[in-house]
């Protein structure tokens, strides 16, 4: 099998490809996407942190064309002016200037003051999912606990929550390798929808403040500095898209990964203690981000092959999390594994804001689950999504 994120098999098993590339091309071109494939963890985690010569984006430094670049089609206009308005797409200094304004309000003090909260939804939710004997662990589990914690984060009434993750997961198709044109218009559909819903209750919390995110984002400010209505809205979009999308992902393919390996999960249930170290193991294990993408900025070379400016960079996280250069027997899945200095999260100025949040929700999930149905197991073996940047489950059925 090659490299091929638009089949199932490759989707379902990508980590015998990864090993080959590892060894025997670490840098390789691949024509489908044009783009460049980083397999091994040093290279991954070396360019991460190059913000100089690469970036997220190149429009910082060149338009389209003097980058030898289609411009986007038109009709894309509204995706791309959402999310260039947060921090995810954008380069310093703009990006600079947006993770210090966001940051003051996303602490990990704050999040770990959520900490009790995200414990009594988790309980809430574990307990009614084993009293009804098991179903679904994505929909029933894994969905609510995210979805849940970033709402009332930023305060969006309850009524409203339902809306969220299928605009997040309709958004989310645009960062698929060459996306079909459906689920482009479909992308662009949920962020006019999405921007225009977080627009009226912006202007309302502006009107009259909450103790919620979005009030606090709407008057931080520094040195008389502070976030334009653009910037707020993409801001409100990136925390809810990057504050579930991944972590439901997460949830699932960890569940699985301790389904396939039931000697790991019985001492998980004997020593739940283990908890912390086992969510980095599991966010190592199998990553739900298994590629980000980065532009060449000026000609770098890896391995001896030169990259020219213009080029753009696959850094592969799922291959590098596994380089056993970095980590013994790296397919083994091992719960006290420490160090584990993992990529999941990213490295460098893009690292994930949102990681300390993540975190506390795995931890606290798991932890309901295992005390609330320590007999848990899958009914089926799972499909996994037709998506392969953001992998994850369809579905986990589980019985108790």
């Amino acid at each position: 099998m090659a490299f091929d994120p638009w089949s199932p098999e490759f989707i379902a098993h990508p980590y015998e490809v990864y090993r080959e590339l590892r060894e025997k091309e670490p840098v390789s071109y691949f024509e489908p996407t044009n783009q460049w494939l980083i397999s091994r963890y040093a290279d991954v985690n070396a360019l991460l942190r190059d913000h100089r010569r690469l970036g997220r984006s190149y429009l910082h430094v060149a338009t389209h064309e003097e980058f030898g670049r289609q411009p986007e089609p038109e009709f894309q206009e509204p995706f791309w002016r959402v999310v260039r308005a947060g921090m995810l797409d954008v380069e310093p200094p703009v990006h600079t200037r947006l993770r210090r304004l966001v940051s003051k309000a996303f602490t990990p003090r704050m999040v770990e003051s959520l900490r009790p909260r995200i414990r009594q939804i988790a309980t809430e939710l574990a307990t009614r999912f084993a009293e009804s004997g098991g179903g679904d662990l994505i929909a029933e589990v894994a969905e609510p606990l995210p979805v849940t914690v970033i709402a009332e984060m930023l305060g969006i009434p309850e009524a409203d929550r339902h809306l969220l993750r299928p605009w997040s997961a309709d958004m989310c198709k645009m960062y698929e390798l060459n996306p079909p044109l459906e689920a482009q218009h479909t992308a662009v559909r949920a962020a006019v929808e999405f921007a225009d819903y977080l627009r009226e209750l912006a202007r309302e919390r502006r009107e009259r403040p909450g103790d919620d995110m979005i009030s606090t984002l709407a008057r931080i400010a520094d040195d008389g500095d502070r976030l334009t209505e653009d910037e707020l809205i993409g801001t409100c979009v990136l925390l809810l898209n990057a504050g579930h999308e991944a972590t439901v992902n997460a949830t699932g393919s960890a569940w699985w990964a301790l389904f396939r390996n039931p000697g790991t999960l019985e001492r998980l249930r004997a020593e739940p203690e283990l908890l912390p170290t086992a969510i980095e193991e599991l966010l190592r294990f199998d990553t739900p981000a298994q590629m980000f993408e980065r532009w060449v900025l000026e000609d770098i070379e890896v391995h001896g092959v030169r990259i020219p400016r213009g080029s753009e960079v696959a850094l592969l996280f799922g291959s590098a999390n596994r380089d056993p250069e970095v980590f013994d027997d790296p397919d083994r899945l091992d719960l006290g594994r420490d160090p584990n200095p993992h990529l999941t999260f990213g490295a460098g100025i893009h690292f994930c804001l949102g990681a300390p949040l993540a975190r506390v929700e795995l931890q606290e999930s798991f932890r309901a689950l295992l005390r609330a149905a320590p007999a848990i197991e899958p009914v089926t073996e799972p499909e996994w999504k037709p998506q392969y940047i953001i992998r994850g489950l369809r579905e986990l059925k589980v019985r108790i």
